[in-house]
């Protein structure tokens, strides 16, 4: 890798600034078995003119999938788990699964399986008005906001029974649909383990790698070091709730979300990252199996899934899904530089993105917190310019 390249990635991040595309960014490479640079520009909070700092501590949003992923591989490769189970074997509610179909509600011709969450292709959605299912949906995630701010009384296994009894918008395994797969995911491992899902993801994944400021919320010793977020339209403060999840953070929440839950610094992240990159392990603990995570790297939707997946995520030209995150199965379709197939990861709502790929032995981490971005404007730079710097 032409290191020296990669200093541009500094460019990139004070170009985003400048632009008022973000407020404050920063960006961890990992490669060859050694860190290879950190880089960061603006402020985490803009207010106390504090900047993005190794420690800061952002909201992953839907980058708290891969971790749910993993969580799942772990049970799957103890044989707790299947990919053919059905989730009503652990959530019972869900044998009565009903469907949106031609304007009326019907009972599901087929069940539920894990596979149906994990690839996102069981019909739940985020919500919206196209059927009943997206309506029941919304209303329930309006629920579990204003839950967070009064009661906080809605337990991660109570959402998922509240979702079994919504009709989803197609019968599981025939079409592709971003939505709530991962919180009930998160569900079926309470239930599976018998622990809390925050207790599970402590014991197996956020001890062993030595993850101490990932979680669900944040203390208050540590409230000093949580990021704000801004809207991506006029970089305002944004404070709201949204899919359940509290601005603040200070709270332990009832409502563990495998989808959306999470909070972590970028070193945090990158020790997740790096295990994953080094086929499973980190500092001499085995989190995964080399094999699983292989199969994570070369997963992706059969046929006509993947055409519905190319129908609804164009930004993801060259992409397939499966196991909560993209798969790169075309690298000359993509909107940005990847080396060859089977670089995998996501990112999030707020802006956050993480990239394996473990044929070059890299991985790398950007954080924001900008309302609505994903994997945006300065995030693509940063990959280019780390693509761009791997030799032949």
């Amino acid at each position: 890798m032409n290191y020296n390249n990669l200093q541009n990635i500094q460019n990139a991040l004070n170009l985003g600034v400048k632009n008022k595309k973000i407020v404050g960014a920063s960006c961890l490479v990992f490669h060859d078995g050694k860190e290879r640079g950190f880089w960061h520009s603006g402020f985490a909070d803009v207010e106390n003119k504090k900047e993005f700092s190794r420690d800061t501590i952002i909201r992953l949003y839907s980058m708290s999938k891969p971790v749910t992923s993993v969580a799942a591989m772990i049970l799957i490769e103890r044989g707790i788990l299947d990919f053919t189970d059905e989730v009503s074997q652990y959530i019972p509610e869900f044998a009565d699964l009903t469907v949106c179909k031609d304007g009326k509600i019907q009972k599901s011709s087929r069940p539920l399986l894990i596979q149906d969450l994990l690839n996102m292709t069981s019909g739940y959605t985020y919500g919206g008005n196209e059927d009943e299912g997206q309506k029941q949906t919304s209303a329930l995630l309006w629920e579990l906001n204003q839950s967070v701010l009064e009661k906080n009384d809605i337990s991660t296994l109570e959402v998922a029974k509240r979702l079994a009894k919504i009709p989803v918008s197609f019968e599981p395994g025939t079409d592709y649909q971003y939505g709530l797969s991962a919180d009930i995911m998160g569900a079926v491992i309470e239930v599976a383990s018998g622990m809390k899902y925050s207790e599970f993801l402590k014991k197996e994944i956020f001890e062993p790698l030595g993850m101490n400021d990932t979680g669900f919320f944040v203390p208050q010793e540590k409230q000093n070091r949580l990021a704000k977020v801004y809207s991506r339209y006029d970089l305002s403060l944004f404070t709201s709730c949204n899919l359940g999840i509290q601005d603040k953070m200070d709270v332990e929440p009832a409502f563990e979300s495998g989808g959306a839950g999470l909070v972590s610094t970028i070193d945090d992240y990158m020790k997740f990252c790096i295990m994953l990159v080094s086929k499973g392990i980190y500092n001499g603990k085995r989190i995964l199996q080399e094999k699983t995570v292989e199969y994570l790297s070369r997963a992706k939707l059969r046929d006509n899934l993947q055409k519905c997946f190319d129908n609804k995520m164009e930004h993801l030209a060259g992409y397939s899904y499966a196991n909560f995150m993209r798969v790169c199965v075309d690298s000359g379709k993509c909107a940005s530089m990847a080396a060859q197939n089977n670089e995998f990861g996501w990112d999030g709502w707020l802006g956050p993105f993480m990239a394996i790929d473990l044929e070059n032995k890299l991985a790398f981490v950007y954080f924001q917190q900008m309302t609505d971005t994903g994997f945006s404007y300065v995030s693509r730079r940063c990959k280019n310019i780390i693509y761009s710097s791997l030799l032949n």
